[in-house]
């Protein structure tokens, strides 16, 4: 199996020049509220029932997901993240996508992101999608999160990827499969439930999560613990014979984050920190319930364009933002 590519040399001094981010809520990107809870909770289960595997990210933009999905990682396991980073798309299409939406965003700025929450970078592999194959085994995933190309060529291969990597059971989760500039992404999505065996079991605003594999119990459980819920609307529709469940989760209230390195740097968050750090700690990697932890104001202007590069607007204009 080729290994995947080598990290990027970083100095001290580089990364000094990087806005460094006090907590999750400071990483730019579009990982909304509903679906960290449904992350939170589909992780945790699989943890509670010491469900063996490995996480997959395609398409990791500064890494938000990822860093929330590296809480997760257990002894033994692998965490493997596939983005263009700043190497060159794979074909036109693809590369006049690229350059109209993502043009200088490098790999930096992930891996700076990245070793603020966690002591060690998951496993980096710096090409399109369409190589995962080669560089992560059949069979060993329990988690993967597809955010990465728009064009219904490349994420009909993803999907394809997944079905091969994930263990049995495996949840995908699938990103922008309803937003109206990428209908590629909904095509591959359902195109998949109709012919290959995909089963929903629920959907967000933004997010479709489903499996190949055992579907009534973790239904089941997903139902019972949105029932206990008052922060977030669900309800059944049947689709492809299944009871697939549609989350709104407009209010929803987050689940504790990784903490951030950085966060007693900043006046009056070190003692927010402390105690979201003891939270998790006392659930173990991740937790079920809420914390203090806001986003900000507003929504991120969603992208357009396609996505074998992450997702922005170029690095020079990230930091700008940020200083």
């Amino acid at each position: 199996m080729p290994e995947a590519s080598a990290s990027v040399p970083t100095s001290a001094q580089e990364l000094d020049d990087l806005p460094l981010p006090t907590d999750l809520s400071a990483v730019k990107g579009w990982f909304h509220p509903a679906d960290q809870v449904l992350f939170d909770w589909f992780l945790n289960r699989q943890r509670d029932r010491e469900e063996p595997g490995d996480l997959l990210e395609l398409g990791v933009y500064l890494g938000k997901s990822a860093i929330f999905m590296g809480g997760f990682l257990r002894p033994g396991e692998t965490f493997t993240v596939c983005d263009l980073f700043d190497s060159p798309a794979p074909d036109d299409a693809n590369s006049k996508e690229m350059n109209r939406s993502y043009a200088t965003l490098t790999r930096r700025a992930f891996e700076a992101n990245y070793r603020s929450f966690h002591d060690e970078l998951p496993t980096v592999v710096q090409a399109p999608s369409s190589a995962i194959t080669a560089h992560v085994r059949a069979d060993s995933c329990r988690f993967v999160h597809i955010d990465a190309s728009h064009l219904y060529e490349h994420v009909h291969a993803d999907i394809a990827a997944a079905r091969r990597l994930l263990r049995r059971d495996g949840i995908v989760v699938l990103d922008d499969f309803r937003a109206e500039h990428c209908p590629g992404v909904a095509a591959a999505t359902w195109g998949a439930v109709a012919t290959t065996g995909l089963k929903p079991l629920c959907i967000t605003a933004t997010k479709f999560y489903g499996t190949w594999g055992a579907y009534d119990e973790v239904h089941g459980e997903l139902k019972a613990f949105l029932e206990g819920r008052d922060d977030m609307w669900h309800g059944a529709e049947e689709v492809a014979g299944q009871p697939m469940i549609r989350i709104s989760g407009g209010k929803a209230r987050m689940p504790a984050h990784p903490v951030s390195r950085h966060a007693a740097a900043v006046p009056g968050q070190a003692a927010e920190a402390s105690g979201a750090a003891s939270a998790t700690s006392a659930q173990g990697k991740g937790a079920a319930q809420a914390t203090a932890v806001k986003e900000p104001p507003g929504k991120p202007a969603r992208r357009g364009g396609d996505n074998r590069r992450p997702k922005g607007r170029g690095l020079v204009s990230f930091l700008s933002r940020r200083s």
